[in-house]
């Protein structure tokens, strides 16, 4: 109890600084009247310090104010950044569609896919939940299978892209996570005597999400699931899977 107090105490003081934060950018200056360059020396500058709601008004008034220029293309790349960095998902992922749209022979779309990636990833993310340990198996993975998609897109497109390798292991974490939602929709079923959709979702796992810590259950799951169906020769085919892949589990022993 005093560690879930604890971790209570730290979410509020971090909500507390978030805020603190925040409040000391509330009043922005005007963009001035500069050059492109110079105007995204001072968005850089901001970034660099961590002033992430001013860089995103100071690049956004140079997209607006150059949107042809020489340096509109970088603009936006650091203004997904930033959106990023400032936990505003939808005006980044919209300005990601945007760019991919637009230049769909950008030498820099690994970037933006493996940045869209990161943003449809951060929506997956709950502070508050994450420390007191809340079990979040459950929730809509949209947003990780979105994101599990632009990694793809990153290391299938773009193998030589100095972001493949962190989207890869993304990929893999993004995997295990995919992989326990199925779980919990098949316990649902589980629950409710639905043995052939338990067995479908346990079935999705292995032929989707291997390898995952989570295979080895979802062939228990399968095993059980024709049991309750009197589907012998199905559970006697599942255990010999968990058999070869598992040995030690405790229904081939």
């Amino acid at each position: 109890m005093k560690n879930l107090t604890l971790k209570v105490a730290t979410v509020l003081l971090v909500f507390g600084l978030a805020g603190c934060s925040s409040s000391s950018e509330d009043d922005l200056e005007v963009v001035p009247d500069k050059s492109a360059q110079a105007l995204l020396t001072d968005a850089r500058e901001a970034l660099d310090v961590g002033l992430y709601q001013k860089a995103i008004q100071i690049l956004s008034a140079v997209d607006s104010r150059f949107p042809f220029g020489p340096v509109s293309h970088q603009v936006q790349l650091d203004l997904l950044f930033a959106y990023y960095k400032s936990g505003d998902a939808d005006q980044g992922i919209a300005l990601a569609d945007r760019f991919i749209r637009l230049n769909p022979d950008n030498q820099n779309l690994d970037y933006v896919y493996y940045m869209r990636g990161l943003i449809n990833l951060s929506t997956e993310e709950n502070l508050f939940q994450d420390l007191v340990g809340i079990d979040r198996s459950d929730r809509d993975p949209t947003a990780a299978r979105d994101a599990f998609a632009d990694f793809k897109t990153v290391v299938s497109r773009y193998p030589d892209s100095k972001y493949a390798n962190d989207s890869r292991k993304r990929m893999m974490d993004i995997k295990s996570r995919l992989a326990k939602y199925e779980l919990a929709v098949a316990k649902f079923y589980m629950k409710r005597d639905a043995w052939a959709s338990a067995a479908n979702r346990g079935k999705y796992i292995v032929r989707y999400y291997s390898p995952s810590p989570e295979v080895e259950e979802a062939l228990e799951i399968m095993v059980k699931c024709y049991e309750e169906m009197e589907l012998e020769d199905l559970r006697t085919n599942t255990l010999r899977v968990l058999a070869a892949n598992y040995p030690n589990n405790s229904l081939v022993n």
